[in-house]
Order: structure tokens, then C-alpha cells, then sequence
């Protein structure tokens, strides 16, 4: 941001030596009052927009955050699934093979253990 030569403190305080043919004084002060009202504003308007920056920028971050802790349990999500897959098919297989009487209660805890965990 550029640099400001004047504050309102400088307006307020700038005297003018009053000259024969010069400026009416009343007219001068008046037009300086403006300036200095313009002045308090611009500068509100910077801070309050300073203000926002700033608070765009921390959500911007948390947005962020917030995604790739997003991504990285999405992955995590995606290999609990496919170990979930895993167990099942092994499970079904130690039953074509070994006979269904006795795993029917140990499958059951199996999937009830994998549930809770996933």
C-alpha cells in the first residue's frame, strides 16, 4: 500500500497565513472539514477491510486444513473398506473349506468386532 502524506491530525492542525488577496478563511476550513471527514472514512473502510482480509485468510487456511485431513481419512476410509472386503472373502473361503457348522458363530463375531472398529 502506498504511503500517506497526511492524517486528519495533520488537516486539523494546518494553519494558513491569511495574505490581502488570499482565500476566504471560513471557505478553507469548511473544505478542510470535508477532506478530514473523507479521510476518517477511508481510513475505517481500510481497517474494516483489513479486518476481512484477514479473516478470509484464516478460513482459507482452516478450509484447507479441513481438506486434506479430509483427504487423508478418505483414504483411510477406503482401506478400512477394502480390509473389511478382505476379512469377508477370507471368511468365506475358511468356510467352503473347512465346513460351515463351525465357523457360523466365530463369523458372526468377526463381522460384528469389524463393524465396530470400521
Amino acid at each position: 500500500m502506498s504511503e500517506r502524506n497526511l492524517t486528519t491530525k495533520d488537516i486539523l492542525q494546518k494553519e494558513f497565513k491569511p495574505a490581502i488577496r488570499g482565500f476566504n478563511m471560513q471557505e478553507v476550513d469548511e473544505f478542510l472539514d470535508i477532506i478530514m471527514r473523507d479521510y476518517e472514512s477511508y481510513e475505517k473502510e481500510i481497517a474494516y477491510l483489513q479486518a476481512e482480509l484477514e479473516k478470509a485468510k484464516r478460513q482459507t487456511g482452516e478450509d484447507k486444513s479441513r481438506q486434506s485431513r479430509s483427504k487423508a481419512s478418505g483414504t483411510n476410509k477406503t482401506g478400512a473398506t477394502t480390509n473389511y472386503d478382505i476379512l469377508r472373502r477370507l471368511s468365506k473361503l475358511e468356510k467352503a473349506v473347512f465346513g460351515s457348522q463351525s465357523y457360523d458363530e466365530e463369523d458372526h463375531m468377526d463381522d460384528t468386532i469389524i463393524r465396530q472398529n470400521y
